[in-house]
């Protein structure tokens, strides 16, 4: 009975009511769609973090990382990669040799981190050889190739098949350099990374070191991010003597991003339930104050002030019921379209790159925040509707039936 009347009372002011559907409708598709845009430059950012600098889980010697002095090797790496590869979920992994040093070329010179790479599992753990945009990749049976980024050629003015120098210091602090001959330009997308690394085979570079076979890193890719924490468990009790970490202790700055998709999903739904609260309160304020006689009325023929709370409650929640499931429909409709078709942000691509930021942006977003928000709107459609219903049982039904 309360149900129904509820109903037709909303529609007895269309307009009205319309509006406050409209505004929920709106506010509702708008957060879910800021939620997964902001989403999806994070998860980006994030994915490529992962696949071009971290991995998801990184094996050192426990000195290593603070120093990253070309003494702090792996004992027995290739032992330590074959554990490493036969544990469940683990997708693949790569052994490094890792040393800081220096870029030179007849027109100038660049501090770079030189890494040492195993041509075939690189590729496997960070698709290297698709973000070639001029020249190749490794050539098998070719010693020293080098692989050097988009940014370092433009400032050093390179191009493939020039050669250029490579120099670092070795365990006793004597300076190393060796020739090698530019074969492939990289391009990442992240303009941090791309000024400070290049690539040449791990062979040529332990060769030059004057120590075959060594390494300085493990690089993991797991098949499930789910198991990071778990997985990066089961290598501290298998590797006691090395340091495990997982690509948020590496870079606290990616877990820092991951965070802000939570926030900001709990920034935008606060700031649209406020605007959302004061929007019900004002129009079922309104709805009350029309009725001061039909209230009064109802009072005086026997409707006891909890019918009438509770009328006015459900008038409130119906709006929002009305209103959510509709906003939530468009959302997910405009999130997968745009989770298919990209948005490309194109125009923006350099300020995005100095940050390592994707130009092409798919939306997705997980289904617990549609339910989040569902409950958040009828919450907020309740609490809005206690003032408006206080105010109507407070009605004393004589002078109310007296108002004009």
């Amino acid at each position: 009975m309360l149900l129904q009347i509820a109903w037709r009372n909303i529609w007895r002011s269309r307009t009205r009511s319309l509006v406050v559907i409209g505004a929920v409708l709106i506010g509702v598709w708008s957060i879910l769609f800021i939620v997964a845009f902001s989403g999806a430059i994070v998860g980006g950012y994030v994915k490529n973090a992962i696949q071009n600098e971290t991995s998801h889980l990184q094996l050192h010697h426990p000195d290593f990382v603070e120093d990253k002095e070309i003494k702090y090797l792996l004992e027995n790496p290739n032992a330590t990669l074959e554990k490493v590869e036969a544990t469940p979920m683990v997708q693949t992994a790569t052994l490094r040799t890792v040393v800081n040093g220096m870029l030179r070329s007849s027109r100038g010179a660049r501090g770079v981190t030189i890494k040492g790479v195993d041509p075939v599992k690189e590729a496997t753990v960070t698709a290297f050889d698709t973000k070639i945009v001029d020249g190749k990749y490794f050539t098998d049976g070719k010693k020293n190739e080098i692989i050097i980024s988009q940014e370092l050629a433009e400032k050093l003015k390179l191009k493939i098949r020039k050669k250029v120098v490579v120099q670092f210091q070795d365990v006793n602090n004597d300076i190393i350099a060796g020739a090698f001959r530019i074969v492939g330009i990289y391009k990442t997308g992240n303009t941090m990374f791309d000024q400070s690394n290049i690539m040449v085979k791990r062979t040529d570079l332990n060769r030059l070191i004057g120590q075959e076979g060594v390494a300085h890193q493990v690089a993991v890719v797991l098949s499930n991010k789910e198991e990071l924490i778990p997985i990066g468990e089961q290598f501290k009790s298998t590797f006691p003597n090395l340091l495990v970490q997982n690509y948020r202790e590496i870079s606290p700055e990616v877990q820092l991003y991951e965070s802000q998709i939570d926030i900001s999903a709990t920034i935008f739904t606060t700031i649209f339930m406020l605007a959302l609260i004061f929007g019900i309160i004002n129009t079922m304020l309104m709805a009350v104050l029309e009725r001061n006689r039909e209230l009064g009325m109802l009072m005086a023929v026997g409707m006891n002030k909890g019918k009438v709370f509770r009328m006015i409650v459900i008038e409130t929640l119906l709006l929002g019921l009305v209103a959510a499931p509709i906003g939530l429909f468009l959302g997910w409709l405009t999130i997968n379209y745009f989770g298919n078709v990209g948005i490309d942000l194109g125009a923006f691509s350099d300020s995005m790159e100095q940050f390592g930021l994707e130009t092409q942006v798919y939306t997705e977003l997980p289904s617990k925040y549609y339910v989040s928000l569902a409950l958040s709107v009828l919450f907020t459609a309740l609490l809005a509707s206690l003032y408006p219903a206080w105010k109507a049982i407070k009605l004393r039904p004589v002078e109310a039936i007296r108002k004009i």
